[in-house]
């Protein structure tokens, strides 16, 4: 298939603007990026492949999955499998890239209607400003214009009260009452880094041995059933927000998240340097993922 040159110039400018804005707010980024290079891990940035992108979103009228991933599927992604996390009260799916230069996107959303109707209600008194699908009047083809939206508000600043009584419930309906749909993290591909740094565990020693702090929740590194899927990250970089009326808080903001790919057995004999994505272990797993969600929470974050 030949790729439409104006989606993948639209979706270049896309996420380029994600991660600008992004490195700008997670200073562990920057400081991991550095220690790479200072260590002879990487000698440009553009080394690292960048394995997948999240969002996280409202599942509420004009909002939530459904109009989200309009733009990504608009580019060229393809909607892949789904997760259900049961004691987080989300759904979830991951969508594979049109290019392999291209990381996999994983958007979650929270099941507003299982909240308790108090924190439903705060919610909807938020989401209710939003009156109709705001992705269907954008140009998608103008990757600008869709890289605005989503550093855009969608609705007011909310309370400091509002926001600590999501907290008690949801930590992640507060998290996206505040940051909507700011990128929630990137993640190195660390099976493509030289040897000594290209498993999870290896990486992890590197990792806190340049100082930073990594997501504890179920242990450091978190491993898929098959074993395949290996990840860890860091714990979300804490932001000075300001709410209604001026009020201050010191929040959760986003994270770094690392991803070690094993090679699927059928490619077990593939030399090294033949190995390409297809041939590694694709997909999530929704055990890993409960417990990434939680670098924002305030059990990782209050340590």
């Amino acid at each position: 298939m030949v790729f439409p040159s104006k989606k993948s110039a639209a979706l270049d400018i896309v996420l380029n603007g994600l991660m600008s804005r992004y490195k700008e707010r997670v200073p562990d980024v920057k400081r991991i990026i550095r220690a790479m290079i200072e260590g002879g891990v990487i000698e440009r940035e553009n080394d690292i492949e960048n394995d997948h992108i999240a969002f996280r979103t409202m599942g509420v009228a004009q909002l939530g999955i459904k109009s989200f991933e309009k733009i990504f599927l608009h580019y060229g992604y393809e909607k892949r499998d789904h997760y259900y996390f049961e004691g987080k009260k989300l759904d979830a799916w991951w969508y594979s890239p049109p290019r392999q230069t291209d990381p996999r996107i994983f958007v979650s959303e929270l099941r507003v209607g299982d909240l308790s109707a108090e924190s439903q209600r705060i919610i909807r008194s938020y989401t209710n400003e939003v009156k109709q699908d705001p992705v269907d009047s954008l140009d998608l083809d103008n990757g600008f214009e869709v890289d605005a939206f989503l550093h855009q508000p969608l609705w007011r600043v909310p309370s400091v009260s509002d926001y600590k009584h999501l907290l008690q419930e949801s930590e992640y309906a507060a998290w996206v009452i505040y940051n909507r749909y700011y990128l929630n993290h990137f993640t190195i591909s660390v099976h493509n880094l030289p040897m000594g740094y290209n498993t999870v565990a290896e990486f992890n020693q590197f990792l806190e041995r340049n100082g930073i702090r990594l997501n504890t929740a179920g242990g450091k590194i978190k491993t898929s059933p098959d074993g395949g899927l290996i990840q860890s990250a860091t714990v979300a970089e804490m932001i000075d927000a300001t709410f209604e009326n001026g009020d201050k808080l010191n929040i959760s903001g986003s994270y770094v998240e690392f991803a070690e790919r094993r090679v699927l057995p059928e490619f077990a004999g593939l030399p090294y340097e033949q190995i390409s994505r297809q041939h590694r272990r694709d997909g999530f797993e929704a055990g890993n993922a409960d417990k990434i969600f939680e670098s924002t929470y305030t059990t990782q974050t209050g340590k």
